[in-house]
């Protein structure tokens, strides 16, 4: 436990985070006023609805993050992995979560103080630029996104899906074997379409030689043939 509770510094002290800009003596107002929650996979790490309590910045794992839709059908909105961000736009708006996040695997999250990082951003110029970059750079990604999931066809919007997946996660040591392992309900997710039909989809790309599936772990072996399906949409 006390390793893991260290390694909630990772979103302080990380070379990429947002942070890396404050002095120590500002690092450590955040290490005096932030706290660590650790979620088994599965667990919910917060609701649609419910008030945000900080700034939470994911420190281990991956999360998903998803709409209820019609029908009570999930549409996955952002994936995220340390040391990301995760409900921050409700934060900053003053509003309640729209949408639900869910640790794909165990996580742990720090929560920053609302009240701190607000003086922080008023204080130091860098933080704030930081953090406008970093969110700014979520919302081109959406925007993008937007765009994919409504005029890509099912093969397009599969092939983008498992692109971003290997994008955010990364490969295995075998450098093909995408480094998160979803259902196949949370792959139909994230590409706006019926499990029934990612199934067949990604069946179809086993048996053309773009992918291997082996239970969850999906080996991209011809990542060419599977961008330009991508790009055909």
């Amino acid at each position: 436990m006390q390793d893991r509770i260290l390694n909630c510094d990772n979103c302080i002290d990380n070379p990429k985070s947002v942070f890396n800009v404050l002095s120590p003596k500002e690092k450590e107002l955040i290490r005096k006023n932030h706290s660590c929650a650790f979620y088994k996979k599965g667990e919910i790490i917060f609701k649609e609805g419910d008030k945000p309590t900080g700034l939470l910045c994911l420190s281990e794992g991956k999360v998903k993050v998803f709409k209820e839709g019609v029908g009570g059908r999930e549409q996955i909105v952002r994936m995220a992995k340390p040391i990301g961000f995760i409900g921050y736009r409700a934060l900053f708006a003053e509003e309640h979560h729209t949408a639900t996040a869910v640790a794909i695997e165990d996580c742990a999250v720090c929560v920053i103080d609302k009240e701190n990082v607000y003086k922080l951003l008023k204080s130091n110029s860098d933080l704030s630029i930081n953090i406008i970059k970093a969110f700014a750079t979520e919302l081109g990604f959406s925007n993008n996104r937007t765009v994919t999931l409504t005029q890509k066809h099912i093969r397009g919007r599969l092939a983008e899906s498992l692109i971003f997946l290997k994008d955010t996660y990364g490969y295995e040591d075998d450098s093909q074997t995408i480094k998160i392992y979803l259902s196949r309900e949370d792959v139909a997710n994230l590409s706006n379409m019926t499990t029934s039909n990612a199934i067949r989809t990604l069946s179809t790309f086993a048996q053309e030689g773009v992918i291997a599936i082996d239970g969850r772990k999906i080996k991209i072996l011809d990542l060419h043939k599977l961008e330009r399906i991508s790009d055909l949409g």
